[in-house]
């Protein structure tokens, strides 16, 4: 049986919101906390943009729940050796239940300092290089490294968890999948893509843990949801790359017309209908995910974290 756990939106909320939404997601009977790493939100509806590695600190205080980021770019906008350090000091605040889970990134976030943009491949091949610079520097040994993205000289790591952090990478398209079946220790993804999941596992993931993450908008007035999953979430089903590529919250905002109110209806539950929120974790259930974690959009938390503790989550523990 996977394990539900909670969708943390840096994206959407502030901090004090987000460790409010933990302590609740714990309290309903969720396993598990996911938490996205942004320097912008996806666009102004949205509106927030804590800094993750601020958020995880309080969280570690807060609640005795695993953490997943999703996902951590650790390769423009901050260097591979100080993401290394600040996911052992994660590792250590949470006692070990801290998973650093890492992507390519997009232009949103990651052109900031101004970096070119390069095509899927290189940002694949940089995070390959950053992934191995992180390991290097969790087994706690002075390292330099001379690579063809990075130099790293004479680092060394001094606070750290026992254990090395679990990295996990992120996945939406076969070639990132087959990158994170080679190397990853697990697979983050957003889909219910059982094909998706087979690629992983013939790469060499076949054991290793998957994770897949998912929005509703639980109201009493399923109208009411739908125009508030719209126009806060509608870069949900953007078509093609334009999630990796468009550099600024307005340009998401001016894509925004792109999609209908009824891609959004398609893509996830809105209302307040259990059935309808069960069958949506149920689709990642039967493709085979092992960890599912759902994000609440609408601002009924009180509603939502009701009727899931007592309507939902009992069907998957």
């Amino acid at each position: 049986m996977a394990s539900i756990g909670y969708f943390l939106s840096c994206e959407q909320f502030g901090p004090k919101e987000l460790i409010d939404q933990a302590r609740r997601a714990e309290d309903a009977g969720f396993q598990r906390l996911w938490i996205s790493d942004h320097f912008h939100p996806w666009n102004d509806e949205q509106g927030q943009s804590p800094f993750v590695w601020g958020v995880i600190g309080a969280l570690s205080e807060a609640t005795s729940l695993p953490v997943t980021t999703a996902v951590t770019c650790p390769t423009f906008r901050i260097h591979p050796a100080i993401i290394a350090q600040a996911a052992a000091t994660a590792a250590v605040q949470l006692d070990g239940r801290f998973v650093l889970g890492v992507g390519s990134g997009e232009a949103l976030n990651e052109h900031v300092l101004a970096d070119h943009w390069p095509s899927i491949g290189v940002r694949l091949e940089m995070l390959e290089e950053a992934i191995e610079i992180i390991r290097l520097l969790h087994e706690g040994e002075e390292i330099s490294h001379h690579g063809t993205y990075y130099e790293v000289q004479e680092a060394k790591i001094y606070t750290r968890p026992e254990q090395p952090v679990p990295i996990y990478v992120s996945g939406f398209g076969a070639q990132a999948v087959e990158l994170a079946g080679r190397i990853g220790d697990g697979l983050c993804t957003t889909m219910p893509d059982s094909d998706l999941l087979r690629v992983f596992r013939e790469a060499g993931g076949e054991g290793k843990p998957t994770q897949a993450g998912t929005k509703v908008c639980w109201d009493r007035d399923e109208e009411r949801a739908l125009e508030t999953a719209h126009r806060i979430w509608g870069n949900e089903a953007l078509p093609g790359q334009l999630a990796q590529t468009l550099p600024r919250p307005r340009d998401f905002m001016d894509a925004h017309s792109l999609v209908p109110r009824e891609a959004i209806r398609e893509s996830m539950t809105c209302g307040d209908d259990p059935e309808k929120h069960v069958a949506q974790i149920q689709e990642y259930v039967d493709a085979g995910l092992d960890e599912v974690y759902v994000q609440q959009i609408g601002p009924d938390l009180d509603g939502f974290f009701d009727a899931w503790s007592k309507e939902v989550l009992p069907t998957f523990h």
